[in-house]
């Protein structure tokens, strides 16, 4: 063993954790440790990140064929191996310092096809396909409000912006065209619904302490860390844990029954905003 690799050998899980100001409990209790022996693993191997996420969504379409196939605890187990796979391509990329925009497009556009195609798969096996294209829109909005509002959380409370410099490559410049017309439109839409609520409970307020305490009020921690333990580890986890026990369609309606949960964190949100605008 080189010296650099027991020096990466040594490396805490802290050293590539991902910035973000709340935990998905699956993450950081086990798919997380376990990712970061992964990537230590693969650092002197010198993978590159793109590559551990292209075997993440192959491992996906595998769980995919084996779950058109029923056989459920093949499924899910392999969907376990796609989470470790998809824990440890950013930690891979954090501590070789490989962050790239290619990797963050790659890996948002492949979950979501993968997200496509197995939904599409257990609406076939469940013969529930409205359901199962309900669920998949539900889940892909609250994926998405997740970033976005974790994102927000952190700007308001004077946070760093994540900026990642463009390469300029093909495949970059590709994945980010299939971005801006599939998910930044998404995004635009929340962050203006969210400025647009907090700029309502501010009306007339010129005070800037008094304009930053509403804001933060509206942008709270506790609607961030539902979020975040909704994230997809999170989804994959219960998956599995419906085709073990040979209940898929169960799995549907808890992801559907997510839609009035996001409806609950608004209206937290608007007390939390009129509580202080009282005060």
């Amino acid at each position: 063993m080189t010296a650099s690799s027991d020096t990466a050998a040594l490396q805490p899980v802290a050293a590539s954790d991902k910035d973000r100001p709340a935990s998905e409990l699956v993450v950081s209790g086990f798919y997380g440790p376990l990712a970061h022996r992964l990537a230590l693993v693969l650092l002197p191997l010198r993978v590159r990140p793109p590559v551990v996420v292209l075997a993440a969504c192959a491992t996906g379409l595998a769980a995919g064929v084996a779950l058109g196939s029923t056989s459920f605890v093949i499924a899910a187990l392999l969907l376990q191996v796609k989470t470790l796979l998809d824990n440890a391509d950013g930690r891979l990329a954090r501590l070789s310092g490989r962050v790239s925009l290619l990797g963050r497009y790659l890996d948002t556009e492949a979950d979501t096809a993968l997200n496509l195609v197995l939904f599409a798969i257990l609406g076939a096996v469940t013969g529930r396909p409205w359901l199962a294209l309900a669920a998949f829109c539900v889940l892909t909005l609250v994926l998405s409000v997740d970033f976005n509002l974790a994102h927000l959380y952190s700007e308001v409370r004077g946070g760093d912006p994540d900026v990642i410099p463009a390469s300029g490559g093909r495949s970059e410049r590709a994945l980010e065209l299939v971005y801006r017309a599939l998910f930044a439109p998404q995004d635009r839409a929340i962050r203006a619904f969210a400025s647009w609520r907090v700029e309502r409970a501010l009306g007339e307020v010129e005070d800037t302490a008094e304009r930053r305490a509403r804001a933060l009020a509206y942008h709270d921690r506790l609607t961030v860390l539902v979020l975040a333990n909704l994230g997809l580890s999170t989804q994959l986890v219960v998956l599995g844990a419906c085709l073990v026990a040979g209940v898929p369609a169960l799995y549907l309606w808890l992801v559907v029954a997510m839609s009035p949960l996001l409806v609950v964190l608004l209206l937290r949100r608007e007390w939390l905003i009129r509580r202080r605008r009282a005060v």
